[in-house]
């Protein structure tokens, strides 16, 4: 964890068998995502918090670059969820070269 006032780890310290929740859109997650990532846009978030899994702890939270994530993770720890922050999001994550697959045709990308 680093000093951020939000939970956060690097992306070599999520577990291989954690489920990512992807606050991305849809367009981004189509295009390239976790192999056992979860899909829940940001912008859908309030409406559809019955659908954050339960059964991890702590929930990790990624995005594009960490931002959104960020921000997501402070409005769900005020809730009282434990969840984290995934430093770099999918950047970091393509970086430090794993695995990414995709929903559209061609190959899968970070958008």
């Amino acid at each position: 964890m680093n000093n951020s006032p939000v939970p956060s780890v690097a992306v070599r310290a999520v577990p291989a068998d954690a489920r990512p929740l992807d606050v991305r859109e849809a367009r981004e997650w189509v295009a390239g995502h976790a192999p056992k990532a979860q899909h829940l846009p940001m912008s859908e978030l309030t409406a559809r918090l019955d659908e954050i899994p339960a059964d991890q702890e702590p929930l990790y939270v990624i995005c594009r670059s960490g931002g959104r994530s960020a921000r997501v993770v402070e409005y769900l720890v005020a809730q009282g969820y434990p969840v984290v922050n995934v430093d770099g999001g999918m950047q970091a994550w393509v970086e430090a070269g794993l695995p990414l697959v995709c929903d559209g045709p061609g190959q899968p990308e970070v958008v």
